[in-house]
């Protein structure tokens, strides 16, 4: 390695930014490395939001953290741009142009070098080759996907209020995102109720939303009590819930079972699988697995590279699968943000990462919520409603402020977002 080693860190995500913010406190305030931050945006958002955010019941602008700020106060560099090639020998990659919203040029295609380079590119749904689905429907993958889905469905209420019509959408995956998505669209019909008796001269217009689930349950990663509280919860609030459903395709007007029922929905939305970006196929040969994650040991490095780590849901270690969620991210961002710098320095060996399952949470809006804990106990739902699970998953994103910020402008960021709650609407309006 050079006297300043070089640092890169491709995506911005969870892990991303929680690992260029650790280094920099680490190794780039001292001047022991250069470490630099890459990504397609300018800002991070925390993802298990972005279902939040496609519905509009959380600005995304009061929640976004600029990769340029966080790097001038956390001592890294930050580049926007795409990772297009890597070329190991060289220990280069390549940038791909950048271009404006307009289409306008701003930069041309770039070379970087490095020393190591840690890979957090995050994942994308996977559509497992089903005809029609990447021309006909919306994927939740990222912040833009989300303003997307966010734009398409403001206009299609405003149709629905003028024709005094029906909003029919459907979602495919019951993990997660598309079982707490379908909540949150609720919730946010019931939120403009207020404003639309007084803006429209009438009630809001009646929400259909279907839920797609091909396995025998929605939330499978978690205990089947909660997944079968959950289809109720969900039932009652009016979303229709359909398991064992197989997707066979996708038309302008909705989804064809297996079974040859067409599902009608004027919004498609495709949030079932997981699988790693495409453009891993182009890192330099590195080994990949079926769904395109890169094949890492339990020290995050790569099979067949040591300078090159993975992490989050682009990497998958073999011996030891791990689920693609944020708390995985997190725990291996910290691992390598506490052995990278001896690493680095001294060229001590980085150890495996141990994953410590804190248990998973689900929030079904304002409705209800559960915890899945460790040993199979299961904490909300029932008389309570499911605050204390809520509370639990807005205490895991304040968290996640905290150790971005640190302990005081994570408070204060939270203050103010409290405060923000009663002087703006608590819906994307416009």
């Amino acid at each position: 390695m050079t006297s300043r080693p070089e640092i890169l860190i491709v995506g911005g995500g969870v892990a991303g930014l929680s690992l260029a913010t650790q280094l920099g406190k680490s190794l780039g305030k001292r001047g022991k490395a250069r470490i630099t931050l890459i990504d397609k945006s300018f800002s991070h958002v925390w993802k298990p939001m972005l279902h939040c955010f496609a519905a509009g019941t959380v600005l995304n602008e009061n929640d976004r953290v600029s990769f340029i700020t966080q790097a001038s106060r956390y001592h890294f560099e930050f580049w926007p741009g795409e990772v297009v090639s890597v070329d190991r020998c060289k220990k280069e990659v390549v940038l791909s142009p950048f271009y404006a919203s307009d289409g306008t040029l701003v930069l041309d295609s770039r070379t970087l070098r490095y020393d190591a380079m840690v890979l957090a590119i995050g994942s994308c749904a996977n559509d497992f080759g089903t005809p029609s689905v990447k021309e006909h429907c919306l994927p939740i993958d990222n912040l833009v996907d989300a303003n997307h889905f966010n734009e398409k469905f403001r206009m299609e209420l405003l149709k629905a209020f003028a024709n005094t019509s029906e909003l029919d959408i459907a979602i495919v995956g019951g993990g997660a995102t598309g079982t707490q998505l379908a909540a949150e669209l609720h919730k946010a019909l019931d939120i403009v109720d207020p404003y639309s008796l007084h803006a429209f001269g009438r009630t809001p217009p009646k929400l259909h939303v279907t839920l797609l689930q091909s396995g025998a349950r929605i939330l499978p990663a978690f205990p089947e009590s909660v997944s079968e509280a959950a289809k109720n919860e969900l039932e009652r609030i009016g979303v229709t819930v359909r398991t064992g459903a197989r997707v066979a395709g996708a038309d302008a007007d909705g989804f064809i079972l297996k079974d040859g029922t067409h599902v009608p929905a004027k919004l498609r939305v495709w949030a079932a699988g997981v699988k790693a970006p495409q453009v891993t196929q182009t890192y330099g040969g590195l080994p990949l697995n079926r769904s395109g994650q890169i094949l890492v040991h339990d020290n995050l490095s790569s099979k067949d590279d040591p300078n090159i780590f993975a992490m989050g849901d682009c990497s998958f270690i073999e011996d030891d699968p791990l689920p693609a969620t944020a708390q995985v991210a997190r725990q291996q961002a910290n691992h390598l943000g506490r052995h990278l710098p001896a690493w680095i320095e001294h060229g001590r060996d980085v150890p495996g990462c141990i994953f410590h399952n804190k248990g998973a949470i689900v929030a079904l809006g304002k409705y209800n919520g559960w915890a899945a804990l460790p040993g199979g106990t299961v904490w909300g739902g029932g008389f309570s409603h499911g605050l204390s699970a809520r509370l639990g998953h807005i205490m895991l994103y304040r968290q996640h402020q905290i150790e971005l910020f640190g302990y005081y402008r994570g408070l204060i960021s939270f203050f103010s977002d409290w405060v923000e709650g009663f002087v703006r609407p608590s819906i994307r309006l416009d």
